[in-house]
């Protein structure tokens, strides 16, 4: 760059051509990959007890079926995010794809309590991979505008929770648990059909020395979007000083930060190196503090929704033996559903504050209001009222865990973001299992 050639970040080239319709389809192939996490999440809550009625199981062994899965996803979270960074996004979302879809569906097809066990636990292991498509779209992203399409891309977590809901209302009571788990691996095997048409990250191939590639990729944006990629040549950011977050840890993403873990992880210890890098002096502090609120969100989410369900299935025996016996299982699936609609409002608050006061006080303030509307349940309070005060704890909640999701994937430097995410996610994953 001696010879005063102009030069662009892979940011300044994305901010220059803007947010068009090739980032709307990395949107939806990303968003339909976030739907059928959400759906297999979901359908926890309503195989188990089918199950357990149709094979007689103890309570220990209906509670199994959901441990599984999480620790599944605590192992898988960590895994994919290592494959991510070290041989790139497309295939740290195309293995865990694979892998969910497949025992997804031979879960339907499970002859005994064992093999289900066994098909749920890589289900699990495939939805830790979950979190490399929410990095692989945000590298996609002008930075200006990285805030609010995170917050739209996260509306797909609620369109999977109310598509499994509405899925198990109508298919439950009349066709069984093993129709719903097939038909809810279909989005994973819409991933795998669609596979062949999603570019690699230019920010990737960029850090690993590949920007011939990445302005490939770029022109592709340029010419979908209508735009033009803007003249010089492509430059990584560890190449200059980067000042391409709109974040509170920015300066945590020095050229040394960025380009430090990308020679180490070409070696066959690439893994653990990621893993210290991560502890290392600038980045341990954040590290550390993600693990907790990651925990800390996970643990209030799940807690939030065992605590509805626990709630409604309370309010089932009080009613008579008759009408339970008629109505409980239409009573859950419609609870189900009318709860996960309590997370839209927390979609729109988190659109509304996330890049107008920041990340962390929006989070910070919306954890508070989430406390605040549980504090009056240790009281006997009236139906409707309660009712009131876990929608509003569900919609902040939700909210909180949308901004995690943009926050945490913008500390890190690109050659170590999905691992850095994965391990952070698979820490909540922590907080789900603790309910189990």
């Amino acid at each position: 760059m001696g010879d005063g050639a102009p030069s662009n970040t892979i940011d300044e080239a994305l901010t220059a051509m803007g947010f068009g319709k090739f980032q709307l389809l990395v949107l939806t192939y990303a968003g339909l990959g976030w739907t059928a996490e959400a759906m297999e999440v979901m359908i926890l809550s309503v195989v188990g007890p089918a199950v357990q009625s149709a094979w007689s199981l103890s309570p220990q062994q209906e509670n199994s079926l959901t441990s599984v899965v999480f620790a599944g996803t605590l192992i898988g979270a960590y895994a994919w995010g290592i494959v991510s960074d070290k041989h790139g996004r497309r295939k740290g979302f195309l293995i865990p794809s694979l892998i969910t879809a497949t025992a997804g569906l031979l879960s339907a097809f499970s002859p005994s309590f064992i093999f289900l066990i066994f098909f749920r636990f890589m289900v699990g292991i495939g939805l830790g991979g979950g979190h490399v498509l929410a990095s692989w779209f945000l590298e996609f992203v002008p930075a200006p505008n990285r805030g609010t399409w995170m917050v739209v891309f996260s509306t797909f977590w609620t369109l999977g929770t109310i598509m499994e809901a509405s899925l198990a209302w109508l298919i439950m009571p009349r066709l069984g648990w093993r129709w719903l788990l097939a038909l809810s691996s279909l989005p994973s095997i819409l991933l795998l059909l669609f596979y062949s048409m999603t570019p690699e990250s230019p920010r990737y191939l960029c850090s690993n020395g590949r920007s011939a590639d990445a302005v490939i990729i770029l022109e592709k944006i340029a010419k979908m979007n209508g735009t033009t990629l803007p003249p010089g040549i492509i430059i990584s950011d560890i190449q200059t000083d980067p000042q391409r977050i709109d974040t509170e840890e920015s300066s945590l993403l020095s050229p040394e930060n960025e380009g430090g873990p990308t020679k180490a992880m070409n070696n066959d210890f690439g893994g653990i190196s990621s893993f210290l890098m991560l502890l290392s002096a600038k980045l341990a502090r954040p590290t550390l503090l993600l693990w907790i609120v990651f925990f800390g969100n996970a643990f209030s989410y799940y807690g939030l929704v065992l605590l509805t369900s626990e709630w409604n299935s309370g309010r089932s025996k009080c009613n008579s033996d008759s009408l339970q016996s008629e109505k409980t299982n239409d009573v859950s699936y419609r609870d189900v559903f009318v709860a996960s609609f309590a997370e839209l409002p927390g979609l729109l608050l988190s659109a509304a504050a996330v890049d107008k006061i920041g990340r962390k006080i929006s989070m910070s303030a919306m954890l508070f209001v989430y406390c605040i509307f549980l504090l009056p349940l240790v009281f006997h309070l009236p139906e409707g009222l309660i009712t009131v005060l876990l929608f509003g704890a569900r919609t902040c909640i939700m909210g909180s865990f949308t901004i995690i999701y943009i926050y945490a994937p913008e500390i890190y430097p690109t050659s170590v973001r999905s691992t850095g995410v994965g391990i952070a996610s698979a820490v909540s994953r922590i907080g789900g299992i603790e309910y189990v």
